[in-house]
């Protein structure tokens, strides 16, 4: 038997409660959390630390004043409508913010007279306060792995995450220096995001200036009922969808937003889930689209630099939005979950304190194979093995 926490409160009557008069409850995985959380609220951790626990958790909720209201809330709001029986809610007055999360950054989003200003604020920002912490890492990288050249036309494939809007932005840039000509175009997949989803995502992209042409696809619908590495499908059909719009718009290359971090804990997860070496490549050919690649330009842009960007602007984006899980952060073709991800992001963190060169080491370890030392390595899909040669 389940608890049902039976009154849905808005967001705009929350704003009109006395902020004394109840307590706020995330009930989001971490892997979410690290994406924003509403000001004031209290972690209820009840996949991580308090997993299973039932005697912590209740105690807890009882740590609350019992005649302050509980209002709950998680990503979208379906979560906090049904909470398990091992949370002591009796004699309390509780509350499922309706919409979750992101019905909160929805109602945060300022009016049209303020847009030009947070426009020219984030714009402002990437030219003097992180020019060069973000920008010139993006121009390093699309030099020296030769990402953008002339004649280019470009899909910058928008997720509606930090990195892919901010990926937009250095684009726009990056642009305005003219030092090769190439054309851009902001594209935007709508796998089946629910309303207000699709509504932050355009929301952000006109207070950003970035002109998204949009256009829909069945994914999630597709992958709904697939129980074996859905998020693994899941991002291959975005790929694919992706690529077969960027060539129907004539584009060559398809951006995508993953950073310096996604590189390291990839090669790090490689080798400790998949028993093998392996990279993020900064740049590939499409093997399904002729003539088409794919580039990484925030190859060299760490994720905590992105995220002192977007706090400095007030800036609130999408995760992941997949509606058959509200715990899914990120879609990997690898196959690997975001817990995964995030117990390898701490994992590298807990290195870093006895080596602070942890980072640097792994993304280089893959620019220093020596092939004399490896029992065996693949070259384009066949097997070399040292014995071979020796």
């Amino acid at each position: 038997m389940k608890v049902i926490i039976m009154i849905e409160i808005t967001c705009e009557e929350l704003k009109k409660l006395d902020k004394n008069s109840y307590i706020l409850l995330d009930v989001r995985d971490e892997g979410l959390r690290l994406y924003g959380m509403i000001p004031g609220a209290n972690v209820l951790d009840i996949d991580g630390q308090l997993r299973g626990d039932i005697n912590k958790i209740n105690s807890f909720i009882e740590s609350f004043p019992v005649e302050k209201k509980l209002i709950f809330y998680c990503d979208v709001g379906r979560r906090t409508k049904d909470l398990d029986d091992e949370i002591s809610l009796d004699g309390r007055e509780c509350y499922s913010l309706k919409g979750g999360y992101i019905a909160y950054v929805r109602s945060t989003m300022e009016g049209e007279a303020n847009i030009l200003a947070k426009k020219e604020k984030a714009e402002k920002s990437i030219q003097k306060r992180f020019h060069k912490q973000l920008f010139t890492p993006f121009a390093k990288a699309c030099k020296n792995y030769k990402l953008i050249e002339e004649g280019d036309n470009i899909a910058v494939c928008i997720s509606g995450g930090k990195d892919s809007m901010l990926m937009a932005k250095l684009f726009q840039e990056i642009q305005k220096h003219r030092q090769c000509n190439f054309n851009l175009t902001f594209l935007v997949m709508d796998p089946g995001y629910n309303a207000d989803n699709r509504a932050l995502i355009e929301s952000n992209a006109k207070a950003l200036g970035i002109p998204v042409i949009i256009f829909e696809s069945n994914i999630f619908d597709a992958v709904d009922t697939i129980e074996k590495s859905p998020c693994y499908i899941c991002a291959r059909m975005r790929r694919g969808y992706l690529y077969s719009k960027a060539k129907e718009l004539g584009c060559n290359k398809i951006a995508l937003g993953h950073h310096y971090d996604d590189v390291i804990e990839t090669i790090l997860m490689g080798m400790l889930h998949g028993a093998q070496i392996q990279t993020m490549m900064p740049k590939l050919h499409s093997t399904n689209f002729d003539g088409m690649e794919l580039i990484r330009p925030l190859y060299l842009v760490r994720e905590r630099d992105i995220c002192a960007w977007r706090d400095y602007n007030d800036l609130h984006f999408l995760q992941c939005a997949c509606h058959f899980t509200d715990t899914c952060s990120t879609c990997h073709e690898d196959g690997t979950t975001s817990s995964k991800r995030l117990e390898t992001k701490k994992l590298i963190a807990g290195l870093k304190k006895d080596n602070p060169y942890i980072e640097s080491n792994i993304f280089k370890s893959v620019e220093n194979v020596n092939l004399d030392t490896v029992i065996c390595y693949k070259k384009d899909g066949v097997k070399h093995h040292f014995l071979d040669e020796y």
